[in-house]
């Protein structure tokens, strides 16, 4: 009787570990080349120009009215192109707000800022899932409040700095040791920076950015190691610290947007610490809303402790915000009825569509408010816009009645 041979198990081959950092380079130079092919150095995102009737529904006047004020020569003067279309910057369409402000036929006020008592908003875009469209969200929001004439300050809080991205910086290239979130949350005074020194304006008139970068992470690692300093009271608690940056600049903004990252870590317990309000984003699938089920219990159950150790955390309000919507699936559509149900007026009446418009924008770091319509066919983009301003239209509210306000 003959004995079986044993098969010679095949010896192990080990990936070298040096190939993630070789990816890494190779990529921020790809990506560093794509960049420079759109962007030649020195050249900056800049945002279009806006027709005569999207001025005239963001301000919420007649276009007739518009055009006799440019035959009259009163207020700021649009462009006017060879077709005779008049076109408008967004510091056109400020100057605009003031002038009318001053000399407008009711008593009606064109300036959004806050006034007296009116404390500031600040909105977190929160879940912990990936893919649950926070980044997307928190830009599309501050881009739209700023057009509507409102000071915003937009915050990435996610190392990973899509937001941040989005609004034309790329960390690695852009920023220096300290230059994001990070230098002003940091508890190294060798690299802590005021809040002030972080702030980067954009292209957006009204419109500034913390940006996020990579050392964003090593807060979390920092906390930890500085538990005991911040119970002997050596150094503000972890969860103070966004809210201590904000407050420093405070004055001169009505609106905070946070984005914050998909994790329930010390970044975001902190930016917690800081909001008046949340939009929690769900992507309608069972997946997603079991996921949802989780983040809302440990959420839950860090504010309270929080709360125990004297972190004054108070919301003026908390929605949940559907997005990547497909009306036409089937699932989806029951589960955002289920949700109605389950939530009632906490769900926003507006669902954020699920648009080619969106995806293709965001291609070239771009948002629906920064695309010209025609490079879309009309009704995709006017379906896509028209969700977006309903979404954001609908913060907005919440924001007025906070500030006790008509809508």
């Amino acid at each position: 009787m003959s004995v079986p041979m044993l098969a010679t198990p095949p010896q192990r081959v080990f990936e070298n570990p040096d190939l993630l950092n070789e990816s890494a380079r190779r990529l921020a130079n790809t990506l560093k080349k794509q960049r420079m092919a759109h962007y030649e150095p020195g050249v900056e995102k800049t945002l279009r120009k806006f027709t005569c009737g999207e001025v005239a529904k963001i301000i919420g006047v007649a276009d007739s009215y518009l055009r006799q004020l440019t035959l009259e020569g009163k207020g700021p003067m649009p462009e006017i192109l060879p077709n005779n279309r008049r076109m408008y910057s967004l510091e056109d369409i400020n100057a605009l707000r003031a002038y009318l402000d001053t000399t407008g036929r009711s008593s009606r006020r064109y300036l959004k800022h806050r006034r007296g008592d009116e404390h500031l908003q600040v909105i977190s875009c929160i879940n912990f899932k990936g893919g649950s469209a926070k980044t997307t969200s928190a830009a599309h929001l501050a881009q739209y409040l700023a057009i509507q004439g409102y000071r915003v300050l937009a915050i990435d809080v996610d190392p990973q700095a899509s937001l941040t991205s989005l609004f034309g910086l790329q960390p690695e290239m852009d920023l220096l040791e300290g230059q994001s979130l990070y230098g002003s949350i940091t508890y190294d005074p060798d690299v802590s920076r005021h809040p002030s020194e972080v702030i980067k304006k954009t292209y957006f008139p009204n419109l500034d950015l913390i940006p996020a970068a990579l050392e964003l992470s090593e807060f979390e690692t920092e906390t930890a190691k500085t538990m005991k300093a911040q119970a002997t009271g050596k150094t503000p608690f972890f969860y103070e610290r966004i809210g201590l940056t904000i407050a420093a600049v405070e004055q001169d903004y009505d609106v905070v947007v946070l984005d914050c990252p998909p994790q329930l870590g010390y970044l975001t317990m902190s930016a917690l610490g800081a909001s008046t309000s949340l939009v929690i984003t769900i992507h309608p699938q069972m997946l997603d809303v079991m996921s949802m089920a989780s983040f809302l219990e440990m959420a839950g159950a860090t504010i309270r402790t929080l709360r125990d150790q004297g972190a004054k955390i108070d919301f003026d309000w908390i929605r949940y915000l559907v997005t990547r919507y497909e009306a036409r699936d089937l699932p989806q559509r029951d589960m955002v009825e289920f949700l109605r149900n389950m939530f009632g007026d906490h769900v926003f009446k507006n669902e954020m569509v699920k648009s080619t418009a969106i995806s293709d924008a965001g291609v070239t770091k771009q948002t629906l408010y920064e695309v010209p319509r025609d490079d879309f066919s009309k009704d995709t983009y006017d379906r896509a816009i028209d969700s977006m301003n309903g979404v954001n239209g609908e913060i907005e509210q919440h924001i007025l009645k906070t500030w006790g306000r008509a809508a």
